[in-house]
């Protein structure tokens, strides 16, 4: 109860802070239910306190086994904009948007952090126990991924990341694309990505120039979602 108190002070203070800063406020439902795929951005910079809050909503994303194998580029600087742009298909908003945060998953962060993570587990209150079973099972488990399972072991991890970084941009006021669209080599080749990382995805940030992209409709519940078992229909009562 406490932590939700103290969640909903910060929550109306941030809101309050962006009014008076000319942002326009959103909750969360508004962001997830207003955002769109933003087709062009006015390129304006983005403060650090702002593009340091959307990372550290990225950060404290769960994982599996808490491993946290995300690495995150992020590219502001013209030069390197036009380098990504040329490894993501030509598409201009690379360029225009304010920033773009390249998403990574390293395929051998946990062979370097295991350590780190149980220590940091540890001063968490993990039970030693659980500390000494991971110590053994993370690697059994990981080690034993091919290459292709491996990359799909990432895609989960770091998109959980990925919204987060999104969802926290949009209620700060600032218009995102989400970009599957790029070339790995050549993304690899333009910011000097170390042969273990596999990029999942690109985040554009910045503020919409023009008209913002069409509504394309989403398929309600009925369409996708099921009770109990496929084929029947969920009650909410």
């Amino acid at each position: 109860m406490v932590r939700g108190v103290a969640c909903l002070r910060i929550n109306l203070a941030m809101r309050k802070w962006m009014e008076i800063a000319g942002k326009k406020a959103k909750s969360l439902a508004e962001a997830i239910s207003g955002r769109r795929s933003t087709p062009s951005f006015d390129g304006a910079a983005i403060p650090p306190a702002d593009l340091e809050k959307i990372l550290k909503a990225g950060l404290a994303a769960p994982s599996g086994y808490n491993m946290q194998p995300w690495r995150f580029i992020v590219v502001q600087s013209r030069e390197q904009k036009k380098k990504l742009r040329a490894a993501s298909y030509n598409q201009a908003k690379v360029e225009e948007a304010s920033a773009v945060i390249v998403a990574c998953g390293d395929a051998d962060g946990w062979r370097k952090d295991l350590d780190e993570m149980l220590e940091m587990g540890r001063a968490g209150g993990m039970p030693e126990s659980y500390a000494a079973q991971a110590q053994s099972s993370v690697p059994a488990y990981l080690s034993s991924f091919s290459s292709d399972q491996m990359k799909a072991w990432l895609n989960k991890q770091v998109m959980l990341a990925y919204t987060h970084m999104l969802l926290m941009a949009e209620v700060l006021g600032y218009d995102t694309a989400p970009m599957e669209g790029f070339e790995q080599d050549r993304v690899h080749e333009a910011l000097r990505l170390p042969m273990s990382y596999w990029v999942v995805a690109l985040l554009a940030v910045g503020h919409l120039k023009g008209t913002d992209k069409f509504d394309g409709g989403r398929f309600g519940l009925s369409h996708t979602v099921f009770g109990e078992e496929f084929g029947k229909a969920l009650t909410l009562k």
